[in-house]
């Protein structure tokens, strides 16, 4: 598995990573007998950034992902997250009981609570998951910079924020990573965040690089979804909408027909084709669909094969973000 420098962190990464989000909440039932085996593949794969957070099932899928690790912790690179604040008495799977907290007791707190659900004494790469516009990002950045100097964590990473909060962040202290969504069908990074990441030196991890299941071709109605799937409230996947977005298709079909692979796999494709600081984090609970994601670290398209499906996230029916506010990443 080829492997990725995650900015001047000194962090090195598997070219793909594995979202575990999934595991735990938002994409339907979970099971963790399932996804223990996923995660055992995953690092027999050579996979090694496992992509977590505090908020995904409550703590729930720190929990998961610490039991994967145990006994082998020095074979992976576990990310994760604090700043999302959701409501303990909410239901599972809502995305609307939250809030946003940057502050440093908060952070340092949440820390600590990380690292014992994990079961280890550090986290290689820990995420301010959003932004508080509350907090200056230079309090939250030196902050984080104290947990590195305590070595709690091994490098600093950002989500969802635009070029001048990563030119502001990395004055502070170098940032290893900004994860941010990007993809086939969303493309707004490549104005300014995406040129930003290159000349601060830090490393992008997108996260739905497969639209969410879209650009596997698999979903064709939410009627294939759970009623818990948070896809229903998607305006993306909405009736009109998904069949505007299906037409849209047809030329990563056809590619795909052409190198004999799937969707999902020529979606990846495109993406290890924009660059090697890219470290896309898909995620599944099932070893079929890693194997197949896995796959696409071996697939090369040519400049030709890169343009032919080279679409603008503006094609696209519908916003990426969710009724009523923004998704959980």
């Amino acid at each position: 598995m080829r492997q990725v420098r995650l900015g001047k962190s000194g962090l090195l990464s598997s070219a793909l990573g594995l979202g575990c989000m999934g595991m735990s909440e938002f994409y339907g039932p979970q099971d963790d007998a399932q996804s223990l085996k996923t995660l055992d593949r995953t690092i027999e794969l050579g996979i090694t950034m496992l992509d977590t957070s505090d908020i995904y099932g409550r703590g729930h899928n720190e929990e998961l992902v610490g039991k994967a690790i145990a006994g082998r912790r020095e074979r992976v690179l576990v990310a994760s997250k604090f700043g999302i604040v959701r409501d303990p008495t909410g239901p599972s799977g809502s995305l609307y009981d939250r809030d946003l907290n940057n502050r440093p007791d908060y952070m340092r707190a949440c820390c600590e609570a990380s690292l014992k659900r994990l079961g280890t004494d550090y986290i290689d790469l820990y995420y301010v998951h959003r932004m508080d516009p509350n907090i200056p990002i230079e309090d939250t950045v030196g902050a984080l910079g104290q947990l590195m100097n305590e070595g709690k964590i091994r490098g600093i990473g950002l989500s969802e924020v635009g070029a001048d909060i990563l030119k502001r962040a990395s004055a502070v202290h170098p940032i290893a990573a900004l994860q941010s969504e990007y993809s086939l069908w969303e493309r707004a990074v490549e104005a300014e965040t995406l040129p930003a990441c290159r000349a601060l030196d830090i490393a992008f991890v997108p996260y739905s690089p497969l639209g969410r299941g879209f650009l596997t071709g698999a979903i064709t109605s939410t009627s294939v979804l759970n009623d818990n799937d948070i896809r229903q409230n998607s305006p993306r996947f909405q009736e009109g909408n998904i069949d505007r977005n299906l037409e849209l298709l047809q030329n990563v079909k056809a590619l795909a027909a052409k190198r004999g692979c799937t969707l999902g796999q020529i979606a990846l494709a495109w993406l290890f084709g924009q660059g090697n600081d890219i470290v896309p984090i898909p995620g599944t609970k099932r070893i079929k669909y890693l194997e197949e994601n896995a796959g696409a670290v071996d697939i090369l398209l040519t400049k030709e094969e890169l343009a032919s499906i080279d679409l603008s996230s503006t094609e696209f029916a519908g916003s990426r973000h969710w009724v009523p506010t923004p998704a959980v990443s």
